[in-house]
Parts: structure tokens; C-alpha cells; sequence
């Protein structure tokens, strides 16, 4: 039977926005996302986050690079006692610098196409599923995959929040350990 998820994006909500992370240096966990993603894991909940990597479609890092970031990112909330159980990322863009990367896909957010791909591969019910992120488009993303939606107001989230009002998403949290609080409630495992 398939199970709900919660889908994360990663900049902004998991770890610091710097503008098109690039390299391991400048990654850095957001307080209490660790904490908040080990609530997730011991609920029983797939955590998966789900990013537009456009910097690869622009030439600032590798598809190579994302790996070693992402491998450093499972590593750091090993550490902490808590772990994704998967990461799907679009590495496209429309304009990008790189021809390979220059297309019009259906997994860049707003399209649901990663959250689509992920429940196929992991057997997940979209319907209970939550998605969270800091922008319009992570919620978008979301809300046209059939999951419920959380702003949180850590990276851009404070900016989108100003410029949708409310209808931006079903619940706005401060940070990711408050929507996970909201999350929890909500599928009666808090």
C-alpha cells in the first residue's frame, strides 16, 4: 500500500540559501533542520527532498560536484541521527549555458515531475503527502503533485510569504522543525 512522504527542498529550508551552492564548503544545515528531519525518520515517514539544480544547466558545478555535496549533506544528518531516504534533483534550465542541460522538462519545480518520479520509484501516495519549501515554486510544485503544503520561512520564505499572503500554501511554519511540528499533527503521529 502506498505511504505518505514529506518532500523537502534543500536550499532554504535544509540547508543556509547562498545563491547556487556550488561546492561542500559552503554547505551548512539550517538550526534544528537535522533534529527535524530525525522526527520525520523515527515517525516512520520517506523523507525525500526534492531540488532545481540549475547550476548545473549553467556551468557552475557538475552533476559530479552534486554528488559530493549530497554525500557530505546524508553525512552531516548521519551525524546527527537523521537521513533522507532519497534525493531527486533537476538539473535543467530553458536558457541554460550547457546545451546538454537546455530543455523544457516536466521535473523542473513548479512541474511536478520529481515528486511524480519519486512516488513511482518508492511507492508513495501523493494525496498524504506533504511538500515543504521556502518558495512559490517549491509550494507549487507541491500543490500540483496533490500534497499538502507548508512555507517555512527560512531562506526566501519570508520574502514569499510577503508576496503570496496566504494563499501560498496551507500552513506557513518558521522553520522546518515547526512544519514538521504541523506535519505530525496532521497525520497523528506528534
Amino acid at each position: 500500500m502506498a505511504r505518505p512522504a514529506v518532500f523537502l527542498d534543500r536550499d532554504g529550508t535544509i540547508v543556509r540559501e547562498v545563491d547556487y551552492l556550488r561546492e561542500v564548503s559552503q554547505l551548512r544545515l539550517l538550526p534544528g533542520a537535522a533534529a527535524a528531519v530525525r522526527r520525520l525518520n523515527e515517525a516512520g515517514i520517506p523523507v525525500i527532498v526534492v531540488t532545481n539544480q540549475s547550476g548545473i544547466a549553467r556551468g557552475m558545478l557538475t552533476e559530479n560536484d552534486l554528488r559530493h555535496i549530497h554525500d557530505e549533506l546524508r553525512r552531516r544528518l548521519a551525524s546527527r541521527g537523521a537521513r533522507l531516504d532519497a534525493i531527486y534533483y533537476c538539473p535543467h534550465h530553458p536558457e541554460a549555458a550547457v546545451k546538454a542541460y537546455r530543455k523544457r522538462c516536466r521535473c523542473r519545480k513548479p512541474a511536478p515531475g520529481l515528486f511524480r518520479r519519486a512516488a513511482r520509484e518508492m511507492d508513495l501516495d501523493l494525496a498524504r503527502s506533504f511538500a515543504v519549501g521556502d518558495s512559490a515554486r517549491d509550494l507549487e510544485a507541491g500543490r500540483r503533485a496533490g500534497c499538502r503544503t507548508v512555507l517555512v520561512r527560512t531562506g526566501y520564505g519570508a520574502r514569499t510569504e510577503r508576496e503570496c499572503g496566504d494563499g501560498c500554501a496551507e500552513a506557513v511554519a518558521d522553520d522546518l522543525s515547526g512544519a514538521v511540528d504541523w506535519i505530525l499533527e496532521r497525520i497523528g503521529r506528534a
